[in-house]
């Protein structure tokens, strides 16, 4: 029994296209799953990504709130961070303590 070489070709290319054929289903099979992962993660981070903005906001509230209520107190504040008045507490502080 004797092949010739155009049986064989014949064998290699249904072979080929067979597997051709197999690996491409697979790719679409995998491709979906990647696909449905994909777009529950982007679901995941959108969700994610509102809840961190909305506690940004709520930071932000906070922030004014604060400011608004130190608001009074802004030029007692600005005296007490002069470099001079700072020298002087710490003064105080040093003859305090090595008077105890």
């Amino acid at each position: 029994m004797r092949l010739d070489y155009g049986q064989i070709g014949i064998a290699l290319l249904v072979v080929g296209v067979l597997a051709i054929l197999i690996e491409t289903g697979l790719a679409a099979i995998w491709g979906f799953r990647v696909s449905r992962r994909a777009r529950a993660l982007s679901e995941k981070i959108a969700f994610e990504q509102g809840k961190l903005q909305a506690d940004a906001e709520r930071l932000r509230l906070a922030l004014a709130e604060t400011e608004a209520l130190w608001q009074p107190y802004a030029r007692l504040l600005r005296w007490l961070r002069h470099p001079l008045v700072v020298a002087l507490i710490n003064s105080y502080a040093r003859r305090w303590a090595a008077a105890r």
